[in-house]
């Protein structure tokens, strides 16, 4: 075994690196309309939080939607050109936001951005600006959302496909911690290129990330059984859980129909993990930026919005990529089965985001911005954590054939969630703000009080889908086909 070892070839690691990037750009192209809101989208299309909860609702929903045929796509089409097509569409999509000035200014009948710009607040002329604006972006979200639906389901099929199920939860978590890395440095990144060259480069510039990665992915990637870069060692590895080497020619793994992947108490109890905790990432990454600017006046131009951004998501990135080697302590040392190493790992981290629950009101006594930075931190590291062991629990209980399937099935749960979660946002917070010291909540008035209720539902929502997961599948129990 220690020759085998020294022997083995270690492209499967290379390969996770690949999709680390991937996910990276995934959440910069994604954080480009958060980080321009307040400063530059706001301002210049006369939006309201309610418009904003909108975008963010529909990109949210419509992501879903995608999300339930991006896994069964990816599945049909194969990895490789599955992910190259994903990343492709993503990429325009988000360079196509900029052009959402230009046209709204053409359609509304203005000579430049800068008469649009330029119009008077409340009039007839800025609701037709904001509406039309408003319209163009939730076309440009919906093919963002078309390509980005794809990231997931094409990853996790790759690490299903590359690593045995006791790596997964690790491997995983290396490339889902491109998720915090995004949005660690969107915040030093984004800022600074909409000032010096205009929000609209902003989108250009990070969008067109996705096209150099497309090269490298149709270099590198291949099936283990065919790739080059992988010897008999790293391939008796892989497919330790199989039994025995697949060989090149063999039989295709039989796939479960779509329809009847929802038969199963295993893709429900997926589903449930998704739904009930998607959102909270979702509502920390596309409102943190407006929370600080509004509640702490550190807008995301600002040094100290930017610090504050960063801190929050090293927070998150240093604590999550320990949660997927967890599973794997349980596993090697204590003797567990995967799923039941997991699921304890689970348990552990759906703990860790009821550190928002103290996130406003030390924030508030203490009349600093750090506390909810650090404490949302904690939050997120622990639902990375958490998403990067409940992703590997398809590759757990499913053949590999259908993990992308279930993989997209759950991702269009999240989706689901996240739209009702951003949608409640964006009209609790236009609400609360106008009725002021009126509208209340622990202790809290106006906007503050809104903060605080998205935060407490933040906090319990990973204990409520832990109980709902572990109610559906007691114990270890794979599909059989």
């Amino acid at each position: 075994m220690s020759t085998q070892k020294k022997l083995m070839s270690n492209w499967r690691w290379w390969l996770c690196s690949l999709l680390f990037v991937a996910t990276t750009v995934n959440y910069l192209d994604r954080q480009v309309l958060s980080l321009t809101y307040e400063e530059f989208i706001k301002p210049e299309f006369h939006w309201t939080d309610a418009n904003y909860g909108t975008i963010t609702s529909f990109f949210s929903i419509f992501y879903a939607v995608c999300c339930l045929f991006a896994g069964k796509f990816v599945d049909w089409m194969g990895t490789k050109k599955g992910y190259l097509v994903a990343i492709g569409v993503w990429s325009a999509g988000a360079c196509l936001h900029a052009a959402c000035g230009w046209a709204t200014a053409h359609i509304a009948g203005l000579d430049s951005v800068a008469a649009m710009r330029a119009v008077e607040a409340g009039s007839n002329v800025a609701l037709a600006v904001s509406t039309t604006s408003v319209y163009l972006f939730l076309l440009c979200r919906g093919i963002l959302a078309l390509g980005e639906a794809g990231n997931f389901p094409a990853a996790i099929k790759v690490t299903a496909e590359y690593f045995p199920k006791k790596d997964r939860a690790f491997a995983t978590s290396i490339f889902n911690a491109g998720a915090s890395v995004g949005a660690l440095a969107a915040p030093l990144l984004i800022p600074p290129l909409a000032v010096k060259f205009g929000w609209e480069m902003a989108f250009i510039i990070i969008g067109g990330l996705g096209f150099i990665w497309m090269f490298f992915w149709a270099f590198m990637y291949d099936k283990p059984e065919k790739s080059k870069f992988v010897n008999e060692a790293e391939l008796e590895y892989i497919h330790q859980d199989d039994g025995e080497v697949p060989v090149e020619t063999g039989a295709e793994e039989k796939a479960i129909p779509f329809i009847q992947c929802f038969k199963y108490r295993q893709t429900w109890s997926f589903i449930a993990g998704k739904f009930f905790t998607d959102g909270v990432w979702w509502f920390f990454l596309f409102w943190a930026p407006s929370y600080f600017s509004n509640q702490f006046h550190a807008p995301a131009t600002s040094s100290l919005g930017q610090w504050l951004i960063f801190t929050l998501y090293a927070i998150v990135t240093v604590i999550s990529i320990g949660g997927g080697y967890l599973p794997k302590i349980f596993v090697d040392k204590k003797g567990m089965n995967p799923y039941a190493g997991r699921m304890l790992a689970m348990l552990i981290f759906a703990f860790f985001p009821l550190a928002a629950l103290l996130a406003q009101p030390l924030g508030v006594h203490f009349n600093s911005p750090w506390w909810p930075a650090i404490l949302i931190g904690l939050a997120g590291a622990g639902h990375q954590a958490w998403s990067a062991n409940l992703f590997s629990t398809t590759g757990d209980m499913f053949p590999k054939s259908t993990v992308a399937t279930i993989t997209g099935i759950g991702a269009m749960a999240g989706g689901i969630g996240s739209m009702i979660i951003q949608w409640v946002a964006g009209q609790l917070f236009t609400y609360a703000e106008g009725q002021g010291a009126a509208f209340h909540f622990l202790g809290f008035e106006g906007k503050p009080a809104g903060y605080f209720i998205m935060f407490c539902f933040c906090g319990l929502a990973y204990l409520l889908a832990w109980t709902l997961m572990k109610s559906l599948v007691p114990k270890y129990k794979p599909v059989e086909v």
